[in-house]
């Protein structure tokens, strides 16, 4: 699967007004990152484990070792 074939989402936080959003597509093995702003522009890609790992410290769920 292609980059352009992905779903991109926003969180349900982000506003409908612009700013600073980041689209997150989630695949089997990658969660790739992009700016909402420059869907274009630059991906990062990380694998399901770190990606998880950071949400679970973002949420507070976990501290950093």
């Amino acid at each position: 699967m292609s980059i352009e074939q992905v779903a991109w989402f926003k969180s349900s936080y982000s506003g409908s007004g612009g700013g600073n959003c980041v689209e997150v597509a989630v695949t089997a093995t990658t969660v790739h990152i992009r700016d909402s702003k420059n869907a274009r522009g630059a991906v990062l890609d990380v694998s399901n484990g770190p990606w998880h790992t950071f949400i679970a410290f973002a949420a507070g769920e976990t501290e950093v070792r």
